[in-house]
């Protein structure tokens, strides 16, 4: 199990960036995968984007091109940078862990708020 705690969501205008930052516990984060969900007012979480403990990446394709999620395993922290943010971006942003061998994303954080103005 890894503890995690995000930060970095806020208040922008459309266009802007904004670099989430979810930063874990424990001394075997390097061998997790990381992933970015969200979860919009009246919608279900949804898949942003992950890194495997190899670096390999998969993004939405709504955010592909604007998104690039990356980890510092010295730090124990992955990063959302987001670019060129719309009002549909707009959500509650999650850092979820998910353990070698194991299918499902079974760490989550508290989430943090995006909120992108037109």
């Amino acid at each position: 199990q890894v503890q995690l705690v995000e930060s970095g969501g806020g208040l922008v205008q459309a266009g802007d960036s904004l670099r989430l930052s979810c930063a874990a516990s424990g001394r075997t984060f390097s061998g997790y995968s990381m992933g970015w969900f969200r979860q919009a007012p009246g919608k279900e979480r949804a898949f942003v984007a992950s890194i495997t403990s190899g670096g390999s990446t998969y993004y939405q394709d709504s955010v592909k091109g604007r998104f690039t999620i990356s980890r510092d395993n010295a730090k124990n922290t992955v990063y959302l940078q987001m670019n060129s943010l719309k009002p549909e971006d707009t959500a509650i942003y999650y850092c979820a862990a998910r353990p070698p061998l194991v299918t499902r994303w079974n760490n989550w954080g508290q989430g943090t708020q995006v909120t992108v103005s037109s």
